[in-house]
């Protein structure tokens, strides 16, 4: 069974542009706060630290239906899975209410060595998403 996750987010005036709505690429870090607290902002610092891996994007798909604005309150909604032991995917969606998603995204994570090569997902990440 995926994992589940709901992230509430406030929209500041620094996220939006001139126009008013929150600027496009500003969904992607509301979509990876909330990866890491599905993750684990501790666990993630650990794995770092005391092992060298990091996770990298490997792909993201966004489709935009509508602009939130300078003061509404989100709610950033994630399901995780694990479909291989080197890949990690995550089907986010971001809510202002229950009308309907207005940005919806599939990330796709890898981890990576200091050194940047490829390595597999740390068992405990990949043992939890894969349910």
């Amino acid at each position: 069974m995926p994992v589940t996750h709901s992230l509430p987010v406030q929209v500041y005036y620094e996220d939006t542009d001139f126009t008013g709505v929150v600027y496009h690429a500003n969904y992607l870090k509301y979509f990876e706060r909330a990866r890491e607290h599905l993750l684990g902002v501790e666990a993630l610092v650990k794995l770092y630290q005391e092992r060298g891996v990091g996770f990298v994007v490997y792909k993201a798909e966004l489709t935009y239906r509508e602009g939130a604005v300078h003061g509404d309150l989100l709610e950033v909604r994630t399901t995780a899975n694990a479909p291989s032991e080197y890949r990690a995917m995550f089907n986010q969606s971001i809510w202002r209410g229950g009308k309907g998603p207005l940005v919806e995204g599939l990330i796709t994570l890898c981890c990576v060595d200091p050194q940047r090569r490829l390595v597999p997902l740390p068992d405990e990440v990949y043992a939890a998403l894969k349910g």
